[in-house]
């Protein structure tokens, strides 16, 4: 009879801890959207669904689009960005190389959201690093506006979630056996193809666990959106922000976090269902 290992309830009850205060703190903020805002107070009214109605309004409406056009658009530059890093992590044979690239990918994080914004903000002012070096070398002739855009956003968002993206795709490229890609050069098929073909569909789990990470990731973020887009940058998170903090209206703000989270949930089911389908496909 084997015993069961004394230590395991150690690992089991921070967990539990944990989930409990998850669910409690959800549990507070579902309870607090289906109740009535009190203008000038801290206090709630009672049981409505007039917060969810109100989700309806052309300006929220517009900050869900625009939160998952952000999402989608760092998720896919940030896979751009992340395949060749992770792939070079992979299968570089010198040490130092791998080390090089290692650092490079991890040190973003070890700081902290709002330290890394502030950093963005000085390279993309408009008498930042970014525009300093285009002048400089003729590009531009006068400053590009990247501070409160939708592109500052992204740039300084792909920043965020390269890091977590490079490790989950170079765990996948690291299970695939190096044998396959020689197979098909072997046969005649040269670098470029040999990746399209072979190396790209086998790390598919990668790049859909990446891709799905950092969707979530930014779907959520706030000091991000918040300091490079200024305010002009319209997203779920900075909406819940203004709607909480700046009206005091934590009613409808609760409301949007949920319809927030609900949407989220729906985009990844969608894409776990499309991810399934591809899988089918490429059975056949």
């Amino acid at each position: 009879m084997t015993r069961k290992p004394t230590f395991l309830p150690w690992f089991i009850i921070p967990a539990t801890l944990t989930a409990t205060g998850l669910f409690f703190a959800m549990f507070a903020v579902m309870q607090f959207s289906v109740r009535a805002y009190i203008p000038g107070s801290l206090d709630v009214g009672g049981f409505t669904l007039a917060n969810f109605n109100g989700l309806l309004k052309s300006i929220y409406a517009d900050a869900f689009i625009n939160t998952v056009m952000l999402s989608a658009k760092t998720a896919i530059f940030g896979l751009l960005m992340s395949y060749p890093l992770a792939y070079a992590l992979v299968r570089t044979r010198t040490t130092w190389i791998k080390s090089t690239i290692l650092i490079i990918a991890i040190t973003p994080l070890f700081l902290g959201e709002v330290v890394r914004t502030y950093s963005w903000i000085i390279v993309l002012g408009n008498s930042g690093f970014l525009n300093s070096l285009l002048l400089a070398l003729g590009i531009i002739s006068t400053p590009v506006q990247f501070m409160f855009t939708q592109t500052g956003v992204v740039l300084a968002l792909v920043h965020v979630t390269m890091p977590i993206m490079v490790l989950m795709l170079a765990t996948a490229l690291s299970h695939i056996n190096p044998d396959y890609e020689k197979a098909a050069i072997s046969l005649g098929a040269g670098p470029i193809r040999t990746l399209l073909t072979v190396t790209i569909p086998l790390s598919f789990p990668g790049i859909i666990a990446s891709l799905t990470t950092a969707f979530a990731w930014t779907f959520s973020a706030f000091a991000t959106p918040q300091l490079i887009g200024g305010g002009r940058v319209s997203t779920v998170a900075t909406m819940v922000y203004q709607l909480g903090f700046s009206s005091m209206n934590f009613p409808f703000a609760a409301a949007l976090s949920i319809a927030g989270l609900i949407l989220t949930i729906l985009l990844l089911m969608a894409l776990k269902r499309m991810t399934r389908f591809l899988h089918t496909m490429g059975d056949h």
